[in-house]
Order: structure tokens, then sequence, then C-alpha cells
């Protein structure tokens, strides 16, 4: 191989590299994810309470039918439909 081949080589694998490091030293890295949190009232606190009771229950009980379907209303955001 010659000289000149050589140095062609180099100068563009030193061109890539000076490229790369540019590229890399500009790239934002990516924001924080931000979590939101939103106070529960004693109302949510209390049906939490009930899913989390009516989860171990076998047999059907007419307050878990309720809870379980208050929470697919608010779920589907069937709550403040008209």
């Amino acid at each position: 191989m010659s000289p000149a081949a050589k140095i062609a080589i180099g100068g563009g694998i030193g061109g890539l590299m000076l490229a790369v490091a540019v590229v890399s030293a500009l790239h934002r890295p990516p924001e924080p994810a931000v979590t939101i949190l939103v106070p529960e009232d004693e109302a949510a606190a209390a049906r939490q309470d009930d899913l989390a009771r009516c989860r171990t229950i076998t047999m059907p009980e007419s307050s878990c039918d309720a809870a379980w379907e208050a929470r697919r209303r608010h779920f589907f955001g069937k709550d403040n439909r008209p």
C-alpha cells in the first residue's frame, strides 16, 4: 500500500472519530422523568381499602360488587358524564 493511501485511510478514520466525538459532545442527555403525586382524599383511601379487602374474598358480596363497579366507572371515565 502506498504512503498516500495510508495517509488517506488515517485521515478518514481520524475524521470519523472527530465526527463521533462532536456528535456525542453535542448530544443532550434525556430529561429525568417527572413524577406527579396527587394527594388522595379520605374517600379514595377508603375505596382502596375496600378493593384490597375484596381481592381476597371468594364469595360474592354486594359491597365488593359496588366497589369494583365504582372503580370501573372511574377507570373508564364514566363518572363525569351527564
